[in-house]
């Protein structure tokens, strides 16, 4: 039968209304979420919410408040006539009453408790706010600021938000996992407290990290803030000023160790995967003992991956890849780089193995690629004299670190950063040990001066956060390399002047431009795990999205008012990646020319992107 255009939109509205039906009746069968957003990754084009949820219950989820911005139907049909002011105002509207009060705002902390105040009310206007200020809001929601928010967390707690697994839940987490109202979650970060940014053990004041990271997810990579779950594992913590805090939120108790630490997370792990089988886990800073072994230990057995060490070693190839090109080389030349490693944690070994898996990649077999690496931490250059000792001793080393010793037998062992610098001339200085203002002027004059001499330019990276932690600032490095170095950091700096008057924007190496495209393409492509090339692709599609008139003014990482469009070509080359690696389910039915099309395979995943805008809600 041919039906009409006015018989095909009736029709069209009666099956909204019956599958509006039948969602509610499944949802008080199961007495599970009663909300369902329906434009999620795999249904995006329909754009609107069902709910069950009416009358101040609407106005109190974060996930469906719209404040003034409901419309006068939406009020009737949710049953809030009355109890909002009567006027009725756009997205945009609201957004110049935040802006007011953020600007009267003295200190970043205090910003920081407004925009998570904001998030817990209304999360579409706050992403708004955040996606349309993102380079002025990055450093109040995650670092610098969320540092020092979580060193008070305790003492600002407002909401919980996520999930809260402890030591004393061991044997209930099966069952607990299904207190959480939500069917489908795309994103879970976990932290265990252990090694916050640059600050140490927090335990569960940890809790800020996960949320901040994933309020960047959701911002930067377009996950659907409904589908993500920050998550504390609160095993206890070593901390005396918090375990004699009367505020701390945590269990007070020392922080497992051993087999009793690892049966915790096992736990956890089992429980969460088994009820959200396909969810993407990035465990976040975990201390450098437990971080290697977690990651492989789960690296293949579910989809995860470790942000410290594989975001951090993906963020920076890229940016060794454009400063190479800054200077007038080709990446294959990164195989004849000395480099000077400040930091043996998780952290700075990732990038090290990262930025080794590039030279083999170029031609070097595994041990002549290391030998490039001299590694220097509290106790000077790491040789194999230390983890012979060591071992004598009954020091534990991870896998990492015993894999640079073994190679640098031919130094002495504790040599100075500075006197590494002058015995063995590095070409480029990472400095990933959390311990700032440790790029002296002694050090960086003469990383410049040894460079020199030998007709190249100094790469120097400080890249420990927050800005506090970083080993230098940016007007130190080009002051002390007199404009010449190329430069990058895992802080944000003021841009700075050159005594010849040129301005410099000082890039910044952060993790932001990696983890959300990685997140959101290994999810859109179906992966069952995030093999070490797909983080390659990544860094190659970083690197890629920098301009050649960038990289002439030594910029070697993008704006950070870019992120969404460099996250988009992250994304698209880590499902490239996977789909090359068999390990894209949702691509078996693409041919290659969508696949090999930038315009349409950028198109695709834009289109699966959330953007922070109302959308009708039907009860």
């Amino acid at each position: 039968m041919k039906l009409t255009k006015s018989s095909s939109k009736a029709l069209h509205h009666a099956n909204i209304l019956k599958a509006c039906s039948v969602s509610m009746m499944m949802m008080k069968q199961n007495n599970q979420c009663s909300t369902r957003c329906i434009h999620d990754h795999s249904d995006f084009k329909r754009g609107l919410i069902i709910t069950t949820q009416s009358g101040v219950d609407v106005m109190n989820n974060s996930l469906l408040n719209k404040g003034t911005s409901f419309t006068r139907t939406e009020r009737d049909r949710l049953h809030i006539r009355g109890l909002l002011p009567a006027v009725i105002v756009d997205i945009d509207t609201q957004l110049l009453r935040i802006r007011e009060r953020y600007n009267m705002l003295a200190s970043d902390i205090e910003r920081y408790q407004f925009l998570t105040q904001l998030q817990d009310r209304n999360e579409t206007l706050f992403y708004k706010f955040l996606v349309n200020n993102i380079k002025e809001l990055a450093p109040i929601i995650y670092t610098p600021t969320v540092g020092k928010a979580c060193e008070s967390f305790s003492h600002i707690f407002r909401k919980p938000r996520g999930m809260f697994f402890s030591a004393e839940d061991r044997g209930e987490m099966k069952a607990m996992v299904y207190n959480y109202p939500v069917d489908e979650i795309d994103v879970i970060v976990v932290t265990d407290g252990g090694r916050i940014l640059g600050l140490g053990d927090l335990g569960a004041n940890g809790d800020g990290i996960p949320i901040g990271k994933l309020s960047l997810y959701v911002a930067a990579g377009g996950i659907n803030p409904g589908r993500v779950m920050p998550v504390m594992l609160d095993v206890g913590t070593n901390n005396e000023k918090l375990l004699n805090d009367p505020l701390y939120l945590g269990i007070r108790r020392k922080r497992l160790t051993g087999q009793e630490y690892f049966d915790v997370l096992d736990e956890f792990m089992e429980a969460v995967t088994t009820r959200w089988p396909k969810v993407l886990i990035q465990f976040e800073d975990f201390t450098s003992d437990k971080a290697e072994i977690v990651l492989k230990k789960y690296r293949n057995r579910c989809l995860s991956f470790n942000d410290d060490i594989q975001g951090t070693g993906s963020v920076i190839v890229a940016g060794i890849l454009n400063s190479l090109r800054a200077i007038g080389q080709q990446f294959s030349d990164i195989k004849h780089q000395k480099f000077l490693v400040v930091g043996s944690g998780g952290a700075g070994l990732g990038v090290a193995n990262a930025l080794k898996e590039a030279m083999v990649r170029e031609g070097l077999d595994d041990e002549e690629a290391r030998k490039n690496f001299y590694v220097v931490d509290k106790d000077g250059l790491l040789t194999q004299r230390r983890i012979e000792e060591g071992d004598e001793k009954g020091i534990a080393f991870t896998a990492s670190q015993r894999s640079y010793a073994e190679v640098r037998d031919d130094l002495p062992e504790g040599l100075s950063i500075l006197e590494t610098i002058k015995t063995v001339k590095p070409d480029i200085l990472l400095g990933l040990s959390g311990v700032g203002g440790l790029f002296t002027e002694d050090i960086l004059r003469e990383m410049n001066r040894q460079c020199a001499e030998r007709g190249k330019e100094p790469i120097i990276f400080p890249l420990s956060n927050p800005t506090s932690k970083s080993e230098a600032s940016a007007e130190l490095v080009f002051r002390c390399t007199e404009g010449r170095g190329v430069f990058a950091s895992g802080s944000p700096f003021d841009d700075v002047t050159l005594p010849n008057g040129l301005t410099i924007r000082p890039p910044q190496a952060n993790n932001m431009f990696i983890f959300p495209g990685v997140g959101l393409g290994s999810i859109l492509a179906g992966s069952k795990h995030i093999s070490n090339n797909m983080f390659y692709a990544a860094s190659k599609s970083l690197a890629a999205s920098v301009s050649d008139e960038a990289i002439k003014r030594k910029e070697v990482y993008p704006r950070v008012e870019d992120i969404r469009e460099v996250t988009k070509k992250v994304a698209v080359g880590v499902i490239r990646q996977a789909v090359s690696e068999g390990n894209a389910l949702k691509f078996a039915d693409k041919s290659k020319t969508f696949i090999d099309s930038n315009a349409e395979m950028e198109e695709y995943v834009g289109k699966r992107m959330w953007c922070p805008q109302y959308v009708p809600i039907v009860n």
